[in-house]
């Protein structure tokens, strides 16, 4: 009798192999679909929706080096995107008392009211692609996850 070679079970390594492109396909799906809806709707793109995500959760604002820690990305990325958005009114610049070189960039409440916008919308297209979840298996889920981000974050200590 000559089994399958579907049908063998597969070593703990390719599992967690297939797991991870699973992982990066569904990422970059629902990052694709993101990226469309904010430019076909809102005539923005994601990394400036991460920007004033970023912004929205500091009142007083943020050094510019702190926003890139944030965004997790260099100053030059974000210097064009908060460029564009004050040239359009949703953030401002504020010089940094004692330090020239230095602003705190914020948004404005014209951005707050924008971003609110924005982010009511993309609660709204989360909740339609993930929809197959129950609140249950997202939490279950989404504690898996943190729990692998601890784990990735210890190894790296």
């Amino acid at each position: 009798m000559h089994l399958d070679p579907q049908d063998e079970p597969e070593t703990p390594s390719k599992e967690r192999l297939r797991l991870w492109l699973r992982f990066l396909k569904s990422s970059r799906t629902i990052e694709a679909t993101i990226r469309e809806n904010l430019r076909k709707e809102f005539a923005t793109t994601l990394p400036r929706f991460d920007v004033m995500a970023a912004l929205s959760r500091f009142e007083d604002g943020l050094k510019m080096s702190h926003l890139s820690g944030v965004l997790r990305v260099s100053n030059g990325n974000v210097t064009g995107i908060v460029d564009r958005l004050s040239e359009d009114g949703l953030l401002i610049r504020v010089p940094v008392p004692g330090d020239r070189r230095a602003s705190v960039v914020r948004l404005t409440r014209r951005g707050q009211e924008e971003f609110a916008r924005q982010a009511t919308a993309h609660e709204a297209w989360i909740d339609e692609m993930l929809s197959d979840f129950s609140p249950d298996a997202a939490r279950d889920i989404g504690m898996r996850l943190e729990q692998l981000e601890a784990s990735l974050n210890e190894d790296k200590k």
